[in-house]
């Protein structure tokens, strides 16, 4: 799978992402907000602040990588309406649950976007993934996702899935193509993104005129199970 953001250097982190429809420093006060409510019964306190540099340099501000909590999340400036969203979790970005609520409580558009290239060997390597969802402000028939597409290796046998209307730009055709890897694939991910306004594979796509990215930092206790992690220790098992 060429052609991912940074080449794929920040993988797990940048393997999935999320991005909102708003402005990134109201998108990051919002979501700190909705953890410090959470989060303050247990004395953690959280904090936004800018930073900048170029997008290895502002990634760089998210390490170590933690489990089982997440404790830093990164709100990033594009060269669009949309602000992206990346957390330092173990084993990734996990921008699903963060996006749709976001999106219902912001009044806007929320997206989950994965590509995971197909490198399992034995027991090494990444189980591969293509997917695509969008959540809106408004609940719909399942929570208030709008449209979901997905092509994935689950386990060993790859699946495909849709839910919601198509939007006018898909390639729904190929949606029958024989092999279930090819209904929908990486390339008409990009060309989907596209048609959306944004371009997330591509580095100059973030950070527009030396904008800020908003850092989302947990201060206090952590998990007695806490455990902290370079990104190569992440990257191991790739």
């Amino acid at each position: 799978m060429k052609g991912l953001l940074l080449e794929d250097r920040w993988a797990p982190v940048t393997s999935e992402l999320g991005f909102l429809e708003t402005e990134a420093e109201h998108a990051a006060r919002a979501f700190a907000a909705w953890h410090a409510g959470l989060l303050a019964p247990r004395g953690i306190n959280v904090e936004v602040r800018p930073v900048s540099g170029p997008l290895e340099q502002v990634l760089s501000t998210l390490l170590p990588i933690t489990t089982p909590e997440v404790q830093r999340q990164l709100f990033i400036p594009t060269r669009s309406p949309w602000t992206a969203y990346i957390e330092n979790g173990w084993g990734g970005t996990d921008a699903s649950s963060a996006m749709r609520y976001m999106a219902r409580t912001l009044g806007c558009r929320g997206l989950r976007v994965v590509a995971v290239p197909n490198t399992i060997r034995k027991d090494k390597g990444r189980f591969g993934a293509v997917m695509l969802a969008m959540y809106g402000p408004h609940r719909t028939e399942w929570l208030n996702y709008v449209r979901v597409v997905s092509a994935s290796n689950d386990g060993g046998h790859w699946v495909f899935d849709q839910s919601g209307e198509p939007f006018p730009f898909e390639q729904v055709e190929q949606y029958q193509a024989r092999r279930v890897k090819d209904r929908f694939t990486f390339d008409m991910l990009k060309e989907y993104l596209r048609h959306l306004g944004l371009s997330p594979f591509e580095e100059n796509f973030y950070l527009p005129e030396g904008a800020p990215a908003w850092l989302v930092e947990r201060k206090g206790p952590v998990a007695p199970t806490h455990e902290e992690f370079t990104l190569a220790q992440a990257r191991e098992e790739f």
